[in-house]
C-alpha cells in the first residue's frame, strides 16, 4: 500500500513494483472514479472535501486485493477505519517527498483532485498530512533525489 502527498509518485512507483513483483496494480483513486462514474475534481465539489474523504474511505476500507499492490489517493490518511484496514492486509509504505518537490511536481491543485480547504495552501496541506502518513506507514522511503527504479529496489527488498 503506497501512501503520500499527491506528486509523490505512488502511481507511477506502484506500476513499476506491480511489475517487478507479478503483483496485479490497483490505483484507488480510479477505483474512486469508476465505482461513482465521476472525475475526482467532480466528487469533490458535488460532496464537498469531507464528502470526498467519506467517499475515499469507504472504497479503500473495501478493497480486498490479492497479491496487489495499492497507490492510494494522498487524502486517505483521513480514513482511520481505511488505513487501519490497508495496515491489517499489507505493508504501508509512506513515499516521502519534501514539499519543495511537491509543488514542483503537482502544477493544478483542482485539476489533480487534491482537497483542499478553503484558504489552505499546499504548504499547509502538507504540514497536516505528514504527520499521518508517518502515524500510519509501516516503512517511510525518502524520494528526495532518487529514481524511480531506486524506489521500487528499496520497496522490493521489503517484501
Amino acid at each position: 500500500m503506497l501512501i503520500g502527498m499527491p506528486g509523490a509518485g505512488k502511481s507511477t512507483v506502484g506500476v513499476v513494483l506491480a511489475k517487478r513483483l507479478g503483483y496485479r496494480f490497483v490505483d484507488s483513486d480510479l477505483v474512486i472514479q469508476e465505482k461513482h462514474d465521476k472525475l475526482l475534481h467532480e466528487l469533490i465539489e458535488e460532496h464537498g472535501v469531507e464528502g470526498f474523504w467519506k467517499i475515499e474511505e469507504e472504497v479503500n476500507a473495501s478493497l480486498k486485493p490479492r497479491r496487489s499492490v495499492i497507490a492510494t489517493g494522498g487524502s486517505v490518511i483521513y480514513g482511520a477505519c481505511a488505513m487501519e484496514h490497508l495496515r491489517e492486509i499489507g505493508t504501508v509504505v509512506y513515499l516521502k517527498l519534501p514539499l519543495e518537490d511537491v509543488a514542483e511536481r503537482l502544477g493544478d491543485l483542482n485539476a489533480r483532485g487534491v482537497t483542499l480547504m478553503p484558504g489552505q495552501t499546499l504548504a499547509d496541506l502538507y504540514e497536516e498530512r505528514v504527520p499521518l502518513y508517518e502515524k500510519y506507514a509501516h516503512e517511510t522511503i525518502d524520494c528526495h533525489g532518487i529514481r524511480i527504479r531506486e524506489v521500487v529496489q528499496r520497496i522490493a527488498v521489503l517484501n
